[in-house]
């Protein structure tokens, strides 16, 4: 028996990058990755709806 080189499932997350918008109400960082894009997210920390295809990219990003 080997053991395997990754976690079983790896192969379908392979590819994923994350993303990281500042929220427009607190400033607070908020990270998602590039399959949950088109879902609805809400800030970490104030709770006010984030929308993801408003963000720009930051320097070092």
């Amino acid at each position: 028996m080997t053991t395997p080189q990754h976690c079983p499932g790896f192969e379908q997350f392979r590819n994923l990058s994350s993303i990281i918008c500042k929220c427009p109400e607190c400033g607070a960082e908020n990270e998602i990755f590039s399959d949950e894009f088109e879902k609805k997210h809400n800030c970490v920390s104030c709770g006010q709806k984030i929308d993801f295809t408003q963000c720009k990219p930051e320097a070092g990003a």
